[in-house]
């Protein structure tokens, strides 16, 4: 059957009229998940809103608008904040010292690479673990999903509450069938109108509670904080930069696997990590949290087929907007979880075949040993649950499954070049 699904790439600008609606989607995708991290580090929410809209826009710039990303508030720095929290002698200005030394390591390992090119990626991260490791963004993700949809019981979910489920299947069920029926225009909104359709769904559930919004101001500024820099509190911080660098890399391959271009090359490693060094500097400057590229943005790519970084950077004007009307904001935040959980477990699982499709894709013989071997130790390792402590950040899932995965495809390169290798 002829394909009839749209693509818009990269660079193409799409009217007014639709890109509204398809820059409101990623907005909506991103928005819990990266509301969350500063709900829980206590501090106004739209100081977040506001950088991570800017982040996005320096981003694009910086990638010469040739990467399309959304920069949302990195969870990899949770623990580390946590701890310096829990200091009676510190508080979160601390951290924001250690986020903005984190965006200049960032900027610093974006210079290296400059300098010393990406061959080393291939030789490092060969198909055979760089498949896994993008799946494993999506794995690790998945229980997320399934945890906002009440499918799994937690402090928060002592029991499975049938009107969650119901919510969550109508929410999925119209995702995943909207993208296979629509046309045209519907089949790149598909997401939204998965949104809206669950969220219905949720208020004939009375699962949605308005009094929030009632409660809010039309427009609030957000708060400014500006960081301490304190060498302890950088030291805790700072090994959570390793898990992003990771995640970036990551991110960089399953995005350029889904739009079909190679963004490591071009625009850039370099010039992506520096993009996101910035963002997160500016951050921790203003009171805010570090960024990282959102899984969530790139699963709504892969479903809709919608590339435009003028579609993310319209993400990236709402997220601004929203900084200051407090009401729109709230009412975003009254969208209940199993309608997020319903979509996220659709983006979560695209961005997991996007590594089974690297496999394919290039091709990976596992009729050869290394291959099958090096693709088993980098599943495992992420999805096993082992960790290693540096400080007080753990090392764990795709972050040590990364890590395991190059020092393995290393070993196996020095192999072939002292004709050790017999494979």
């Amino acid at each position: 059957m002829k394909e009839t699904r749209q693509t818009i790439q990269v660079h193409e600008r799409v009217s007014l009229v639709k890109g509204i609606p398809l820059s409101i989607q990623h907005t909506f995708a991103m928005f819990s998940a990266s509301v969350l991290v500063p709900w829980l580090f206590g501090i106004n929410p739209a100081i977040v809103l506001l950088m991570n809209g800017i982040g996005t826009l320096i981003f694009i710039f910086v990638t010469q608008g040739k990467a399309p990303a959304y920069l949302g508030s990195s969870f990899a720095f949770l623990s580390p904040t946590f701890l310096i929290l829990a200091n009676p002698n510190m508080g979160y200005q601390y951290a924001l010292g250690g986020f903005v030394v984190s965006g200049l390591i960032f900027c610093a390992v974006a210079g290296i690479i400059k300098l010393v090119g990406i061959d080393w990626i291939d030789i490092l991260l060969p198909p055979a673990a760089m498949g896994p490791i993008v799946a494993l963004i999506g794995l690790e993700l998945a229980g997320t999903a399934a945890s906002n949809a009440g499918l799994i019981l937690n402090e928060t979910y002592t029991e499975i509450n049938p009107k969650f489920v119901i919510v969550f299947l109508i929410t999925l069920l119209f995702a995943v069938f909207g993208q296979v029926l629509f046309k045209g225009f519907m089949a790149a909104i598909s997401i939204l109108l998965a949104i809206c359709i669950g969220y219905v769904a949720a208020l004939i559930a009375g699962l949605v509670d308005f009094i929030p919004v009632g409660e809010a101001q039309f427009f609030a500024l957000p708060n400014f904080q500006t960081p301490i820099f304190d060498m302890s509190a950088i030291l805790i911080i700072i090994p959570a930069s390793l898990v992003v660098i990771s995640e970036h890399i990551g991110h960089q391959v399953v995005t350029s696997k889904i739009v079909g271009k190679d963004l490591i090359k071009d625009p850039g490693l370099h010039r992506s990590l520096l993009g996101d060094g910035i963002s997160t500097t500016l951050s921790g400057f203003f009171g805010a949290v570090p960024t990282t590229t959102y899984g969530e943005n790139i699963g709504v790519m892969a479903v809709t087929r919608v590339y435009s970084v003028w579609v993310i950077g319209g993400a990236a004007v709402f997220s601004i907007l929203l900084a200051f009307i407090g009401k729109a904001s709230v009412l975003i935040q009254t969208i209940p979880n199993p309608v997020m959980g319903g979509v996220s477990f659709l983006l979560y699982g695209m961005i997991a075949a996007s590594g089974l499709r690297i496999l394919v894709d290039r091709k990976v013989d596992y009729s050869r040993a290394r291959n099958l071997s090096l693709s088993a130790v980098v599943f495992v390792t992420g999805l096993s649950g082992a960790f290693i402590q540096i400080g007080e950040v753990q090392l764990k899932g795709m972050c040590l499954a990364t890590i395991v995965g190059m020092v393995l495809s290393f070993i196996f390169y020095i192999f072939d070049k002292f004709g050790f290798s017999n494979d």
